[in-house]
Parts: structure tokens; C-alpha cells; sequence
């Protein structure tokens, strides 16, 4: 096979094959035989017809096109191999020339584009340095007095202050005429929570238990209902009751009510939420460092991504919506319908997201080529064996799932993030 390569534009290019002797002529021949095996000819049996009647019946040019099919996925692994080509879409195939004697099959292949890498080595971030406030101690305090508080009902004469709790029956109205969903009875609603929508709740502060009142709002232009989305409408409100939050007191017998095991003591439950707190603010600053770190990398380097890198980032990322959806027991189907929308108005939403991670990819890829990143089996076999501890699965059934070569990819991706953290700390 002779094969010629020619890039265009959009990462896009045309893959030449010529397919010709030997090769050529037992894809015919295997065509052929094919083809003959379901011939129906009058007074022979179903695959006895001779070869000489069976061509005529045939014809060479059905021949040829039917044996491309037999030829074609050899010839595009064969450019694949000769120009090292990294597709990134499924190529379509053209035949330029076709007889007994030859095929010239063209493929338009998109391959994954050149990366120009700014930089990288430059690159200086400081980790945000991590300190526990007295503030954030006493939140943590203040979090246990919540959970074992008690709601008390007010006095009569006594108004809703922020932070009560207001038993209240509401429906809401647009031009006059109750809307879908905007009506509920001993409803439970903490002032300054942020429940409903803006300006609701405001307006409640100072009721007392027996008002009735009519709140005038208007929703936000972005409301994921299309046809309340900006307009005003009045809430009829009725009040049963208004209650405040009586907090316990902070001692040993409140934390022991946590039941969390070494942790019986004020002391020692401040303590092991330092501790936490500390851990925790940790993780954020790294994934804070990191994801600077990368994002400068990514920022410094142009590529030109073609579309359908971004469309296929796009449909990945659209089958993790209804994934998630589908895990908190709704369907995508019935999210769409509820903020009506389309299945487009999603995708489009996710489009600059998309091309975000498509380009961090890239260009984390070739970081680890530029460094020449080697993963060794050992290194693969270890990421099974977690992989398997994670999941509680056998290794041999995870192998069976994620082939070697994704778990090698994602551990120069890792191990070029590391290179690029470790020089950006560096003096």
C-alpha cells in the first residue's frame, strides 16, 4: 500500500491510500466469493454456479466496490501507523479510483491538534498559607447548638425576627389568578434562610402569629419557570404561629448527645474540629493551587480544537447530566420539561465548559510528551489494584473494563499536573 498524508485546515486532512496487487486482488477475490455463495441462478444449486457464469451475473465493478469494504479498514490503520495520526472522530471514506487493478481510497481524518505550549516552566504560585480562626471554632459550636435546638412558639404580641421560624399557608397569584405551584398550607419557613424567592421572607419580618398579609415580589429574570420568570405577583399569606430558636447550652452533656466515638468533651470536640478544619482548608488551598497552576499552563498555550473534539466533550458531559439527574430520581427528560428547555439549551449551556476541559487536556498532554512521561506496568498495575480496593471489585474485572492504555493516559495527565505544581514552587 502506498499512503500519502496532507494536513488542512482545523486539524482536519486528507489520508491518501493506493491498494493495489496482492492485497487488492484477494479482497476481490474473497468479494467474489462472497457475493457468489448467494447468487439464485435457474438450474443450479445455491453456490455450484461456475465462477466464469457467476462473474457475468455479478460484474466487475460490483466486484471492486463490494471489496473495498474488505480493504479499507487495513489501508486507514496502515496511514494511521505510517504517519502516526491521532484521531480524534471517526474518518469518512471517499474512492477516488477503483478498478481490478487498483483502489485509491481518500480519508478525511481530524486529528488532535498541534499544541503550542507557552512558558510552562515559568510559572510561580504560591500556596495560600492555612490558618483556623477563633470564628470558625465557634461557628462549629454554634453548628452542634442548631442541631439540638428547640423550636419555642412566641408570644402572641411578639413579631417574626430574623432567624424565626414562621408555620404560614400562601398562594401566590398573577393578575389576579392563582398559578401552578405557588401554594402551600403550614409551611414551615425560616426567616433569612433564603427559601423563597428574593423579598419574600423580608416582607414577613414583624408579622405576628393570626396576620394575614399580602407580599408583592417578582421573580427573578432567570426563574426556571419560562412564564413566571420576571413577572410580579402577590402572595396571599396567613400565619399560624411564629417561633424562635432556643439554643441548649454548651457543656459536656451536648456533646455527648453527638454519640461520636473519643468525643465526649467540650475540649475534646473543639479540639477535633481544629484538627478537621485544618485538614479541610488544606485540601481546598491544594486544589486552589492546583487549579491555578493548570490554568495558567492552559492559558499560556494556543491550539486551534476542532469542533468535534468540543461536540463529542459535550455529549460526554451531557451523559453525565442524566446520570446524575437519573441518581437523584428525576429523568433528564422530566428536568427539561420543568425549566423548559431543549435537549440543545443544555448542550449549549455546557459548550465553553466543554472546549475549557478539551484544551486543559491538550495541553496537559503535551506537557507529558514535551517531558517525556513514561508510566510503567508496575505503575498501571498499582492504579488496578487501587482501583480495585476502591470499588471492591476483583482486578481482572476492572482490567475488563478499563483497558491499560486509559489508565496510562490519565497517569501522565497526573504526573504532568505534578511536574507543573512542583516547578511552579519552586525558587
Amino acid at each position: 500500500m502506498k499512503c500519502s498524508w496532507t494536513l488542512d485546515k482545523d486539524s482536519t486532512g486528507i489520508l491518501t491510500v493506493e491498494v493495489e496487487g496482492e492485497v487488492w486482488e484477494k479482497a476481490q477475490k474473497k468479494t467474489f466469493n462472497k457475493l457468489k455463495a448467494g447468487l439464485n441462478v435457474k438450474g443450479f444449486r445455491k453456490g455450484q454456479i461456475p465462477d466464469q457464469m457467476a462473474k457475468k451475473y455479478i460484474g466487475k465493478d460490483h466486484i471492486c466496490a463490494v471489496a473495498v469494504d474488505e480493504v479499507a479498514n487495513e489501508a486507514l490503520q496502515e496511514g494511521i501507523k505510517e504517519f502516526k495520526l491521532d484521531l480524534v472522530a471517526r474518518p469518512s471514506l471517499d474512492v477516488k479510483e477503483i478498478d481490478e487493478k487498483k483502489a485509491v481510497l481518500e480519508f478525511t481524518c481530524t486529528v488532535s491538534p498541534e499544541v503550542k505550549l507557552g512558558d510552562y516552566e515559568a510559572i510561580r504560585v504560591k500556596k495560600e498559607p492555612v490558618e483556623v480562626t477563633q470564628e470558625e471554632i465557634d461557628a462549629e459550636v454554634k453548628r452542634i447548638q442548631d442541631r439540638y435546638a428547640d423550636w419555642v412558639v412566641r408570644e402572641e404580641e411578639d413579631p417574626a425576627q430574623i432567624g424565626d421560624q414562621v408555620t404560614i399557608d400562601f398562594v401566590g397569584e398573577k393578575d389576579g389568578v392563582p398559578f401552578e405551584g405557588g401554594a402551600g398550607n403550614d409551611y414551615p419557613l425560616v426567616l433569612g434562610s433564603n427559601t423563597f424567592i428574593p423579598g419574600f421572607e423580608d416582607q414577613l419580618v414583624g408579622v405576628k402569629a393570626g396576620d394575614e398579609k399580602d407580599i408583592e415580589v417578582t421573580f427573578p429574570e432567570d426563574y426556571q419557570a419560562a412564564d413566571l420568570a420576571g413577572q410580579a405577583v402577590i402572595f396571599k399569606v396567613k400565619v399560624h404561629d411564629v417561633k424562635y430558636k432556643e439554643l441548649p447550652e454548651v457543656n459536656d452533656e451536648l456533646i455527648k448527645n453527638m454519640k461520636r466515638d473519643g468525643v465526649e468533651t467540650v475540649e475534646k470536640f473543639i479540639e477535633e474540629s481544629k484538627k478537621e478544619l485544618q485538614a479541610r482548608k488544606e485540601q481546598q488551598a491544594e486544589e486552589k493551587f492546583t487549579n491555578d497552576v493548570i490554568a495558567q499552563a492552559v492559558d499560556g498555550a494556543i491550539v486551534d480544537i476542532p469542533p468535534v473534539m468540543i461536540d463529542n466533550e459535550v455529549n460526554r458531559m451531557y451523559q453525565q447530566f442524566e446520570q446524575r439527574m437519573q441518581s437523584s430520581g428525576f429523568t433528564a427528560q422530566q428536568f427539561l420539561e420543568a425549566t423548559h428547555q431543549s435537549v440543545e439549551d443544555i448542550k449549549n449551556q455546557m459548550r465553553n465548559e466543554a472546549a475549557s476541559r478539551v484544551k486543559t487536556t491538550l495541553v496537559l498532554e503535551a506537557i507529558a510528551n514535551a517531558r517525556d512521561i513514561k508510566i510503567s506496568e508496575s505503575e498501571i498495575e498499582e492504579q488496578y489494584k487501587l482501583m480495585a480496593d476502591m470499588y471492591n471489585m476483583p482486578a481482572e474485572q476492572i482490567k475488563a473494563i478499563i483497558v491499560p492504555e486509559n489508565i496510562e493516559y490519565d497517569l501522565k495527565q497526573q504526573k504532568a499536573v505534578d511536574y507543573l505544581k512542583e516547578t511552579a514552587q519552586s525558587e
